[in-house]
Protein backbone atom coordinates (compact mmCIF):
# COMPACT_ATOMS: atom_id res chain seq x y z
CA UNK A 1 0.00 0.00 0.00
CA UNK A 2 2.78 2.49 0.58
CA UNK A 3 3.41 2.22 -3.53
CA UNK A 4 -0.09 3.13 -3.39
CA UNK A 5 -0.26 6.07 -1.13
CA UNK A 6 3.03 7.44 -3.60
CA UNK A 7 1.17 7.10 -6.52
CA UNK A 8 -1.97 8.90 -5.26
CA UNK A 9 -0.19 11.96 -4.41
CA UNK A 10 1.82 11.90 -7.64
CA UNK A 11 -1.51 11.49 -9.35
CA UNK A 12 -3.31 14.75 -7.28
CA UNK A 13 -0.22 16.76 -8.42
CA UNK A 14 -0.82 16.14 -11.69
CA UNK A 15 -4.86 17.15 -11.76
CA UNK A 16 -7.57 15.84 -11.66
CA UNK A 17 -10.40 14.83 -8.89
CA UNK A 18 -10.09 12.27 -6.06
CA UNK A 19 -11.85 9.91 -7.88
CA UNK A 20 -10.60 10.23 -11.12
CA UNK A 21 -7.01 9.90 -9.60
CA UNK A 22 -8.21 6.69 -7.62
CA UNK A 23 -9.31 5.26 -10.84
CA UNK A 24 -5.90 6.32 -12.80
CA UNK A 25 -3.56 5.64 -10.01
CA UNK A 26 -4.64 2.86 -8.15
CA UNK A 27 -4.01 -0.64 -10.23
CA UNK A 28 -1.67 -3.67 -9.73
CA UNK A 29 -1.21 -6.50 -12.23
CA UNK A 30 -2.08 -9.82 -11.05
CA UNK A 31 -1.41 -13.43 -12.87
CA UNK A 32 -0.78 -10.67 -15.86
CA UNK A 33 -4.16 -8.94 -16.21
CA UNK A 34 -4.47 -5.24 -15.11
CA UNK A 35 -7.09 -5.01 -11.70
CA UNK A 36 -8.07 -1.74 -10.02
CA UNK A 37 -7.72 -1.22 -6.21
CA UNK A 38 -11.11 -2.34 -4.64
CA UNK A 39 -13.98 -0.26 -4.06
CA UNK A 40 -16.48 0.00 -1.01
CA UNK A 41 -19.62 -0.68 -2.44
CA UNK A 42 -22.81 -0.64 -0.15
CA UNK A 43 -24.76 -3.42 -1.80
CA UNK A 44 -27.92 -4.22 0.79
CA UNK A 45 -29.26 -2.42 3.19
CA UNK A 46 -31.99 -2.90 6.34
CA UNK A 47 -33.69 -1.30 9.32
CA UNK A 48 -35.62 -2.06 12.11
CA UNK A 49 -37.74 0.22 14.18
CA UNK A 50 -38.03 0.17 17.71
CA UNK A 51 -41.96 -1.21 18.23
CA UNK A 52 -43.92 1.80 21.02
CA UNK A 53 -44.71 4.67 18.38
CA UNK A 54 -45.28 8.21 20.81
CA UNK A 55 -47.07 10.80 18.99
CA UNK A 56 -46.47 14.67 20.64
CA UNK A 57 -49.61 14.91 21.74
CA UNK A 58 -48.77 11.56 24.01
CA UNK A 59 -45.28 13.49 24.97
CA UNK A 60 -47.55 16.47 26.26
CA UNK A 61 -49.50 14.67 28.66
CA UNK A 62 -46.07 14.11 31.08
CA UNK A 63 -44.50 16.82 29.85
CA UNK A 64 -45.25 20.68 29.58
CA UNK A 65 -44.83 20.73 25.32
CA UNK A 66 -47.42 21.32 22.74
CA UNK A 67 -47.59 19.00 19.04
CA UNK A 68 -47.37 22.89 17.57
CA UNK A 69 -44.14 23.35 19.86
CA UNK A 70 -42.02 20.30 18.83
CA UNK A 71 -43.15 20.55 15.32
CA UNK A 72 -42.31 23.91 14.66
CA UNK A 73 -38.94 23.75 16.33
CA UNK A 74 -37.55 20.13 15.27
CA UNK A 75 -39.54 18.65 12.62
CA UNK A 76 -40.44 15.26 14.69
CA UNK A 77 -44.67 14.45 15.15
CA UNK A 78 -43.49 11.08 16.23
CA UNK A 79 -41.09 8.76 17.64
CA UNK A 80 -40.43 5.39 18.35
CA UNK A 81 -39.48 3.58 21.97
CA UNK A 82 -37.99 0.22 22.46
CA UNK A 83 -39.47 -1.63 25.21
CA UNK A 84 -38.06 -3.49 28.26
CA UNK A 85 -37.00 -6.22 26.55
CA UNK A 86 -35.40 -4.78 23.61
CA UNK A 87 -31.64 -3.37 23.84
CA UNK A 88 -29.52 -1.68 21.20
CA UNK A 89 -27.76 -4.83 19.96
CA UNK A 90 -31.21 -6.16 19.61
CA UNK A 91 -32.15 -3.56 16.91
CA UNK A 92 -28.74 -3.61 15.48
CA UNK A 93 -29.09 -6.68 14.93
CA UNK A 94 -32.66 -7.58 13.44
CA UNK A 95 -31.78 -4.69 10.86
CA UNK A 96 -28.20 -6.45 10.21
CA UNK A 97 -30.49 -9.54 9.10
CA UNK A 98 -32.43 -7.34 6.59
CA UNK A 99 -29.24 -5.84 4.97
CA UNK A 100 -27.71 -9.33 4.68
CA UNK A 101 -30.84 -10.46 3.12
CA UNK A 102 -31.13 -7.78 0.72
CA UNK A 103 -27.41 -7.91 0.02
CA UNK A 104 -27.63 -11.67 -0.62
CA UNK A 105 -24.99 -12.58 1.68
CA UNK A 106 -24.44 -14.86 4.37
CA UNK A 107 -23.27 -14.16 7.46
CA UNK A 108 -20.12 -16.12 7.33
CA UNK A 109 -19.15 -13.87 4.89
CA UNK A 110 -18.81 -10.88 6.88
CA UNK A 111 -14.75 -10.54 7.97
CA UNK A 112 -15.38 -7.02 9.27
CA UNK A 113 -18.29 -5.54 11.82
CA UNK A 114 -18.19 -2.03 12.72
CA UNK A 115 -20.88 -0.87 15.10
CA UNK A 116 -21.93 3.25 15.61
CA UNK A 117 -23.93 4.46 18.76
CA UNK A 118 -23.89 6.34 21.57
CA UNK A 119 -26.43 3.91 23.49
CA UNK A 120 -24.61 0.83 24.27
CA UNK A 121 -26.68 -1.91 26.04
CA UNK A 122 -23.40 -1.91 28.55
CA UNK A 123 -21.00 0.82 29.48
CA UNK A 124 -18.46 -2.22 28.20
CA UNK A 125 -18.29 -3.83 26.05
CA UNK A 126 -19.46 -2.54 23.08
CA UNK A 127 -22.65 -3.56 20.95
CA UNK A 128 -20.02 -5.11 18.02
CA UNK A 129 -19.00 -8.38 19.34
CA UNK A 130 -22.75 -8.78 21.01
CA UNK A 131 -23.67 -8.87 17.60
CA UNK A 132 -21.58 -10.59 16.21
CA UNK A 133 -22.86 -13.56 18.76
CA UNK A 134 -26.34 -12.41 17.72
CA UNK A 135 -26.26 -13.27 14.41
CA UNK A 136 -24.29 -16.61 14.90
CA UNK A 137 -21.24 -15.46 13.24
CA UNK A 138 -17.90 -16.98 13.26
CA UNK A 139 -15.46 -14.68 15.17
CA UNK A 140 -14.10 -11.68 13.00
CA UNK A 141 -12.87 -8.14 14.33
CA UNK A 142 -15.36 -5.99 15.75
CA UNK A 143 -14.86 -2.16 15.81
CA UNK A 144 -17.67 0.26 18.44
CA UNK A 145 -17.44 4.14 17.30
CA UNK A 146 -18.50 6.80 19.34
CA UNK A 147 -19.26 9.81 17.13
CA UNK A 148 -22.78 9.93 18.26
CA UNK A 149 -24.09 11.69 15.43
CA UNK A 150 -21.35 11.55 13.11
CA UNK A 151 -20.77 7.47 13.86
CA UNK A 152 -22.55 6.47 10.86
CA UNK A 153 -19.89 8.57 8.53
CA UNK A 154 -16.86 7.42 10.78
CA UNK A 155 -17.77 3.88 10.42
CA UNK A 156 -18.28 4.43 6.86
CA UNK A 157 -14.74 5.68 6.39
CA UNK A 158 -13.68 2.77 8.74
CA UNK A 159 -15.07 -0.01 6.59
CA UNK A 160 -13.67 1.86 3.40
CA UNK A 161 -10.59 1.89 4.86
CA UNK A 162 -10.29 -1.72 5.04
CA UNK A 163 -12.07 -2.82 2.13
CA UNK A 164 -9.72 -0.30 0.00
CA UNK A 165 -6.03 -1.57 2.37
CA UNK A 166 -7.54 -5.04 1.28
CA UNK A 167 -7.77 -5.77 5.23
CA UNK A 168 -11.66 -7.02 4.26
CA UNK A 169 -13.82 -7.98 1.75
CA UNK A 170 -17.45 -7.85 3.20
CA UNK A 171 -18.39 -5.47 5.96
CA UNK A 172 -21.36 -5.35 7.97
CA UNK A 173 -21.94 -1.64 9.24
CA UNK A 174 -24.35 -0.52 12.18
CA UNK A 175 -25.79 2.19 13.44
CA UNK A 176 -28.26 1.39 16.36
CA UNK A 177 -29.95 3.18 19.06
CA UNK A 178 -32.00 2.90 22.40
CA UNK A 179 -32.64 6.59 23.55
CA UNK A 180 -35.37 5.72 25.72
CA UNK A 181 -32.60 5.26 28.70
CA UNK A 182 -32.30 9.14 28.88
CA UNK A 183 -35.46 9.76 29.40
CA UNK A 184 -36.42 11.39 32.76
CA UNK A 185 -40.21 10.44 33.42
CA UNK A 186 -41.08 7.63 35.62
CA UNK A 187 -42.67 4.17 34.60
CA UNK A 188 -45.93 5.54 35.71
CA UNK A 189 -45.58 8.54 34.29
CA UNK A 190 -45.03 6.72 30.79
CA UNK A 191 -47.55 4.27 30.83
CA UNK A 192 -50.13 7.49 31.37
CA UNK A 193 -48.30 9.18 28.18
CA UNK A 194 -49.52 5.87 26.15
CA UNK A 195 -52.70 6.17 27.54
CA UNK A 196 -52.14 2.36 29.77
CA UNK A 197 -52.79 4.22 32.94
CA UNK A 198 -54.63 6.63 34.48
CA UNK A 199 -52.59 7.93 37.12
CA UNK A 200 -51.14 11.55 36.04
CA UNK A 201 -47.42 13.23 37.11
CA UNK A 202 -47.71 14.80 40.18
CA UNK A 203 -46.41 18.12 40.08
CA UNK A 204 -42.97 17.82 41.04
CA UNK A 205 -42.75 14.72 38.53
CA UNK A 206 -44.57 17.08 35.65
CA UNK A 207 -41.39 19.69 36.61
CA UNK A 208 -38.93 17.30 36.36
CA UNK A 209 -39.95 15.90 33.50
CA UNK A 210 -40.74 19.34 31.65
CA UNK A 211 -37.05 21.13 33.19
CA UNK A 212 -35.43 18.13 29.51
CA UNK A 213 -38.43 18.84 27.40
CA UNK A 214 -36.14 20.71 24.63
CA UNK A 215 -34.16 17.27 24.57
CA UNK A 216 -36.66 14.20 25.24
CA UNK A 217 -39.31 15.19 22.43
CA UNK A 218 -36.47 15.01 19.88
CA UNK A 219 -34.76 11.11 20.31
CA UNK A 220 -36.26 7.81 18.87
CA UNK A 221 -34.96 3.97 18.34
CA UNK A 222 -33.56 2.52 16.15
CA UNK A 223 -31.44 0.55 14.23
CA UNK A 224 -30.27 0.62 10.43
CA UNK A 225 -27.50 -1.37 8.89
CA UNK A 226 -25.84 -1.45 5.25
CA UNK A 227 -23.48 -4.16 4.05
CA UNK A 228 -20.25 -2.93 1.59
CA UNK A 229 -18.53 -5.40 0.15
CA UNK A 230 -15.13 -4.36 -2.27
CA UNK A 231 -15.25 -4.52 -6.06
CA UNK A 232 -12.77 -4.13 -8.96
CA UNK A 233 -15.45 -3.12 -11.54
CA UNK A 234 -17.24 -0.43 -12.35
CA UNK A 235 -17.34 2.92 -11.14
CA UNK A 236 -19.77 2.62 -8.13
CA UNK A 237 -18.67 2.65 -4.28
CA UNK A 238 -17.50 4.92 -1.70
CA UNK A 239 -15.50 7.89 -3.14
CA UNK A 240 -14.40 10.39 -0.31
CA UNK A 241 -14.80 11.80 3.10
CA UNK A 242 -14.03 14.49 4.84
CA UNK A 243 -14.66 14.07 8.65
CA UNK A 244 -13.26 16.62 11.92
CA UNK A 245 -13.81 16.75 15.41
CA UNK A 246 -13.32 19.33 17.52
CA UNK A 247 -13.69 19.34 21.83
CA UNK A 248 -13.19 22.68 23.23
CA UNK A 249 -17.21 23.24 22.94
CA UNK A 250 -17.96 19.01 23.76
CA UNK A 251 -19.64 20.84 27.10
CA UNK A 252 -22.50 22.26 24.59
CA UNK A 253 -23.58 18.73 24.11
CA UNK A 254 -23.23 16.05 26.44
CA UNK A 255 -24.34 13.84 29.28
CA UNK A 256 -22.23 15.01 31.85
CA UNK A 257 -22.15 12.70 34.55
CA UNK A 258 -21.81 9.12 34.84
CA UNK A 259 -18.51 8.92 33.66
CA UNK A 260 -14.93 8.05 34.87
CA UNK A 261 -14.19 11.90 35.31
CA UNK A 262 -16.26 11.06 38.48
CA UNK A 263 -15.48 9.07 41.59
CA UNK A 264 -17.50 6.94 41.90
CA UNK A 265 -18.69 7.12 37.95
CA UNK A 266 -22.39 7.26 39.20
CA UNK A 267 -24.06 7.97 42.34
CA UNK A 268 -26.97 8.73 44.06
CA UNK A 269 -26.11 12.49 43.58
CA UNK A 270 -25.37 12.82 39.62
CA UNK A 271 -28.98 11.06 39.14
CA UNK A 272 -30.53 13.42 41.78
CA UNK A 273 -29.31 16.37 39.98
CA UNK A 274 -30.00 15.03 36.64
CA UNK A 275 -26.89 14.47 34.99
CA UNK A 276 -27.35 11.29 33.43
CA UNK A 277 -29.91 13.06 31.06
CA UNK A 278 -28.04 15.07 28.09
CA UNK A 279 -27.74 19.09 28.08
CA UNK A 280 -27.72 21.06 25.20
CA UNK A 281 -26.87 24.76 24.23
CA UNK A 282 -29.51 24.26 21.41
CA UNK A 283 -28.68 27.78 19.79
CA UNK A 284 -24.88 27.03 19.82
CA UNK A 285 -25.02 23.12 18.31
CA UNK A 286 -27.42 24.73 15.47
CA UNK A 287 -25.26 27.52 14.56
CA UNK A 288 -22.51 24.87 14.48
CA UNK A 289 -24.23 22.32 13.09
CA UNK A 290 -25.50 24.51 10.00
CA UNK A 291 -22.11 26.19 9.63
CA UNK A 292 -19.74 22.85 9.43
CA UNK A 293 -22.73 20.59 7.80
CA UNK A 294 -22.45 23.31 4.74
CA UNK A 295 -18.84 23.90 4.81
CA UNK A 296 -17.69 20.18 4.88
CA UNK A 297 -20.58 19.58 1.93
CA UNK A 298 -18.81 21.72 -0.20
CA UNK A 299 -15.36 20.81 0.31
CA UNK A 300 -16.38 16.94 -0.77
CA UNK A 301 -17.85 18.15 -3.87
CA UNK A 302 -15.38 20.46 -4.77
CA UNK A 303 -12.74 18.51 -4.47
CA UNK A 304 -13.84 15.66 -6.39
CA UNK A 305 -15.53 17.93 -9.07
CA UNK A 306 -19.14 17.67 -8.45
CA UNK A 307 -21.83 20.09 -8.93
CA UNK A 308 -24.43 20.41 -6.28
CA UNK A 309 -26.72 19.48 -9.50
CA UNK A 310 -25.47 16.59 -10.57
CA UNK A 311 -26.18 14.92 -6.71
CA UNK A 312 -29.26 12.73 -6.82
CA UNK A 313 -29.74 13.15 -2.86
CA UNK A 314 -28.79 14.82 -0.02
CA UNK A 315 -28.58 12.60 3.15
CA UNK A 316 -28.81 14.55 5.46
CA UNK A 317 -28.46 13.38 9.78
CA UNK A 318 -32.32 13.77 11.44
CA UNK A 319 -31.60 15.18 14.16
CA UNK A 320 -32.89 19.24 13.41
CA UNK A 321 -35.23 19.57 10.32
CA UNK A 322 -34.53 23.49 10.69
CA UNK A 323 -30.84 22.91 10.50
CA UNK A 324 -31.03 20.70 7.47
CA UNK A 325 -33.45 23.11 5.54
CA UNK A 326 -30.76 25.91 6.13
CA UNK A 327 -27.92 23.67 4.67
CA UNK A 328 -29.94 22.68 1.62
CA UNK A 329 -30.69 26.93 1.15
CA UNK A 330 -27.01 27.04 1.53
CA UNK A 331 -26.23 24.21 -1.43
CA UNK A 332 -28.94 25.47 -3.66
CA UNK A 333 -30.86 21.85 -3.61
CA UNK A 334 -34.22 21.37 -4.07
CA UNK A 335 -36.88 19.68 -2.06
CA UNK A 336 -36.80 16.46 -3.94
CA UNK A 337 -33.13 15.71 -3.38
CA UNK A 338 -32.90 16.50 0.94
CA UNK A 339 -35.28 13.58 2.27
CA UNK A 340 -37.03 14.00 5.56
CA UNK A 341 -37.66 11.37 8.00
CA UNK A 342 -37.68 13.04 10.92
CA UNK A 343 -41.42 13.56 11.21
CA UNK A 344 -41.45 9.52 11.87
CA UNK A 345 -38.69 8.84 13.95
CA UNK A 346 -36.82 11.67 15.97
CA UNK A 347 -33.29 11.81 16.15
CA UNK A 348 -32.12 7.96 15.54
CA UNK A 349 -28.49 8.88 16.13
CA UNK A 350 -26.39 6.81 14.65
CA UNK A 351 -28.57 5.62 12.88
CA UNK A 352 -30.25 8.35 11.09
CA UNK A 353 -28.64 8.21 7.85
CA UNK A 354 -28.34 4.73 7.23
CA UNK A 355 -32.09 4.30 7.84
CA UNK A 356 -32.80 7.31 5.35
CA UNK A 357 -30.45 5.36 2.87
CA UNK A 358 -32.30 2.02 3.13
CA UNK A 359 -35.33 4.06 2.81
CA UNK A 360 -34.33 5.72 -0.36
CA UNK A 361 -33.22 2.36 -2.25
CA UNK A 362 -36.33 0.72 -1.39
CA UNK A 363 -38.62 2.77 -2.39
CA UNK A 364 -36.29 3.63 -5.69
CA UNK A 365 -35.35 6.95 -5.21
CA UNK A 366 -31.57 6.01 -4.89
CA UNK A 367 -30.96 3.87 -7.83
CA UNK A 368 -27.19 2.17 -8.73
CA UNK A 369 -25.17 4.89 -10.24
CA UNK A 370 -26.56 7.57 -8.29
CA UNK A 371 -24.42 10.12 -6.10
CA UNK A 372 -25.09 10.41 -3.31
CA UNK A 373 -23.62 12.67 -0.47
CA UNK A 374 -23.94 12.35 3.29
CA UNK A 375 -23.90 14.56 5.68
CA UNK A 376 -23.64 14.69 9.63
CA UNK A 377 -22.71 16.43 12.77
CA UNK A 378 -23.03 15.81 16.34
CA UNK A 379 -21.49 15.78 19.99
CA UNK A 380 -18.16 15.38 20.50
CA UNK A 381 -18.17 18.19 18.38
CA UNK A 382 -17.59 15.94 15.87
CA UNK A 383 -18.91 15.90 12.11
CA UNK A 384 -18.34 15.07 8.29
CA UNK A 385 -19.39 14.35 4.73
CA UNK A 386 -18.98 11.22 2.36
CA UNK A 387 -19.75 10.64 -1.18
CA UNK A 388 -21.17 7.66 -2.62
CA UNK A 389 -21.98 6.42 -6.19
CA UNK A 390 -25.17 4.33 -5.39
Amino acid sequence: MRRSKVLLVIGLRSGGTLDEVWNRTMRLTRGGREVRMPRAVIIGSGSEIAPTRVTNDQMARIIDTSDEWIRTRSGVEARHFATPDIATSDLGAAAARRALDSAGVDKDEVDLVVFATMTPDHFFPGCGTLLQDKLGMPPVPCFDVRQQCSGFLYGLQLADAHIRAGMARTVLLVGAEVHIGFMPWTRENYAYALGESDVPPTKEEWEWNSRFRHLVVLFGDAGSAVVLRASEEGERGVIDHDLHGAGADFDKLCVPGTGFKHRPYIDAEQLARGDHIPVMDGRFVFKMATTHMAAVAKTVLERNGIAPEQLKMVLMHQANKRINEYCQKTLGLPDEKVPHNIHKYGNTTAATIPLLWDECTRDGRITPGDLVLMVAFGAGMTWGASLVRA
